[in-house]
C-alpha cells in the first residue's frame, strides 16, 4: 500500500471514529432530554430548568445577552425563555440602573423553589444512571467530555 493510500485509510478510520463518537453523544443527548422532560415539574422545560439552575448557581444578576452567550443560543431564543420564566414568576427582570438600554435578570424565590423541585425530580434518574455506569467510568469520562465541550466552545 502506498503512503497516500495508507494516509487515506487512516483518515477514513479517523472520520469513522469521529462520526461514531458524535453519533453516540447526539443519541445520548436525545435520550437524556426525553427522560428529563418526563421527570421535570409539570410545565417546566429543560431550557427553563437550565436557566433557573444557572441563575441559582451564580447567585447574581445576568443580562439576557450574557445568558444567551452562556447557553449558546440567540438573544431572541433567550428572550422567549425569559418571558416564559417571568410569566411563571420564576425570575425578576429589572432595568439596569447604570445603563438604561440593558436589563438584569435574577431568580425569584418561586424560581428557586421550582429549580429545587426540578432537581428533586431529576436527581434520582441521574443518580441511578451514574450508579449503573459506575463511579470509576463517570470519573474517567468527565474530563474527556469537558475537554470536548471546551474545544467546541472555543472553536464555535
Amino acid at each position: 500500500m502506498t503512503a497516500a493510500l495508507m494516509g487515506q485509510a487512516m483518515s477514513d478510520g479517523a472520520n469513522a471514529l469521529a462520526i461514531a463518537l458524535f453519533s453516540e453523544i447526539l443519541t445520548a443527548d436525545q435520550l437524556v432530554r426525553n427522560r428529563l422532560t418526563r421527570v421535570l415539574p409539570k410545565g417546566m422545560e429543560i431550557s427553563h430548568f437550565s436557566v433557573l439552575n444557572h441563575l441559582a448557581r451564580v447567585s447574581d444578576e445576568r443580562t439576557p445577552a450574557q445568558l444567551a452567550k452562556s447557553f449558546h443560543v440567540t438573544r431572541g431564543a433567550m428572550t422567549n425563555t425569559l418571558n416564559k420564566l417571568e410569566w411563571a414568576g420564576y425570575i425578576h427582570i429589572r432595568p439596569d440602573w447604570d445603563d438604561a438600554r440593558r436589563k438584569l435578570v435574577a431568580i425569584s424565590p418561586a424560581g428557586r423553589r421550582a429549580r429545587d423541585a426540578a432537581l428533586d425530580g431529576i436527581s434520582p434518574m441521574i443518580g441511578d444512571l451514574a450508579a449503573e455506569l459506575g463511579e470509576d467510568k463517570v470519573r474517567a469520562v468527565l474530563p474527556i467530555l469537558r475537554e470536548l465541550r471546551l474545544k467546541l466552545e472555543t472553536d464555535g
